[in-house]
């Protein structure tokens, strides 16, 4: 079994409140839940800044390879939207034989 994580850090185009920021980043978290079904996603950081946003998705697979297939579509889903910049994404995987 494998757990992929991704943090996506974005920073969002013209937004001057956290309610506009809501407005912003409530449809991407949507977006790639209905499009992925199997993977947990929220925003997880930068919750006091709006013009910032961090994404958080975790999914587990049988293996390797489809964790990070999962995981670059998901990151193409947010780099797809023009109204965001995406500034970095973290990979982090995990298996069940680490300790």
């Amino acid at each position: 079994m494998f757990i992929g994580a991704l943090t996506l850090d974005v920073l969002l185009g013209d937004v001057r409140s956290l309610k506009q920021k809501r407005s912003v980043v409530r449809p991407i978290i949507a977006e790639i839940r209905r499009r992925f079904p199997a993977v947990a996603v929220a925003e997880a950081g930068h919750l006091d800044l709006h013009r910032r946003a961090e994404i958080g998705v975790a999914v587990v697979s049988e293996s390797a390879a489809n964790c990070d297939e999962v995981l670059d579509a998901c990151e193409r889903v947010v780099a797809h939207h023009p109204e965001i910049e995406l500034l970095s994404a973290r990979r982090r995987l995990f298996n069940d034989h680490e300790e």
